[in-house]
């Protein structure tokens, strides 16, 4: 990037401000369902997919680069609407309005950005690539660590252990959260 395309992004984008909105977010199914009256950001939760993501995405030998930045892109659409539990949307709701809201983050940056950023956006909704479907059970794998968290507070955590087991496609990686409980 030219330091002119740098200064247009840096004085004309918005997406900072979404990106720092995620950390004002509370992470709806922990507050909801557990009750927890301070439970981790949205922010909080896509360092720690990014974090995780890395290390396993090196050891499967796979392209850590695009899974970095699907992991920092995968929930910057709650930044608009929210983080959407299964009870408050079904699946196809949820894509629909995250979606329009990356459309709308997106739009905020160079053409050249949102192109790939976009890519990405959707390799990772339609789990197209190993990248796309490793970043997924991380989400997945995330959610089992901090409900292990959680645990230690005498939350009932087995919904989302049990979710997490359900929806993870790697053995090795369903495997490790069995071995959790």
């Amino acid at each position: 990037m030219d330091q002119a395309c740098l200064k247009a992004t840096l004085e004309n984008s918005k997406i900072f401000e979404n990106i720092l909105h995620l950390k004002k977010i509370p992470r709806s199914g922990w507050k909801k369902k557990l009750r927890i009256k301070n439970p981790e950001s949205v922010a909080d939760h896509a360092y720690s997919v990014a974090a995780i993501a890395m290390i396993l995405s090196d050891a499967k030998k796979l392209d850590t680069q695009k899974i970095l930045k699907m992991a920092l892109l995968h929930d910057l659409a709650e930044s608009i609407v929210g983080d959407l539990t299964p009870e408050d949307a079904t699946k196809q709701q949820k894509a629909n309005l995250e979606n329009t809201a990356m459309k709308q983050i997106l739009t905020t940056i160079n053409k050249t950005q949102s192109r790939q950023y976009w890519e990405i956006w959707m390799e990772y909704q339609k789990q197209s690539s190993k990248e796309a479907k490793l970043l997924h059970d991380v989400d997945k794998l995330e959610m089992a660590l901090q409900a292990m968290i959680y645990k230690k507070s005498k939350h009932n955590v087995r919904p989302f252990l049990d979710s997490a087991k359900k929806q993870i496609k790697d053995n090795t990686i369903r495997k490790f959260i069995q071995s959790l409980d």
